[in-house]
């Protein structure tokens, strides 16, 4: 008798056992997969097709932008996390496009727009490098002219 009781007890602890690596195995999966799913950001961040952008379901503004500025304005969109879309008006010639925002990033909108225009201003202001290469090339031939007609003339100072 006491050795069928001694034989029940160890068969219900290794059910049990079982069964607690069974549950502590489901918990840490669902866990696991909590934690994958918590990584995860539901919404885009950056360009996005005009369809994701209102999705997000908040209103949108735009602006109109040429062709040649969607690159440097990317970097500048990019820099500052903004959500936008780009959609181009092939109506007009040349094609203009606009750039699509959300109205709540209106004021990220505008500080990223201030330093992408100072950006371009300072471009065009900028000389290029040949012509800095050539003003100083400039620079250094007048120079050395000067030296020479200086001491030219000392020389001719001096004759007896």
């Amino acid at each position: 008798m006491q050795e069928e009781v001694t034989q029940k007890t160890i068969a219900l602890s290794v059910k049990t056992a079982r069964v607690t690596a069974d549950v502590l195995k489901n918990m840490l999966r669902k866990y696991l997969s909590g934690q994958k799913q918590k990584g995860k950001n539901p919404y885009k961040v950056g360009k996005q097709s005009y369809k994701e952008l209102k999705s997000q379901g908040s209103g949108l503004s735009n602006i109109e932008i040429t062709d040649g500025n969607i690159k440097s304005f990317e970097r500048v969109a990019k820099k500052y996390r903004l959500d936008f879309a780009l959609k181009k008006d092939s109506s007009t010639k040349p094609p203009t496009y606009y750039v699509f925002f959300k109205g709540q990033d209106t004021e990220m909108m505008n500080l990223a727009f201030k330093k992408y225009l100072g950006v371009q201003m300072n471009k065009k202001d900028k000389l290029s490098i040949m012509e800095k290469l050539m003003h100083f090339k400039d620079a250094v031939s007048k120079g050395k002219n000067r030296e020479r007609a200086r001491e030219q003339q000392k020389d001719r100072g001096q004759s007896l």
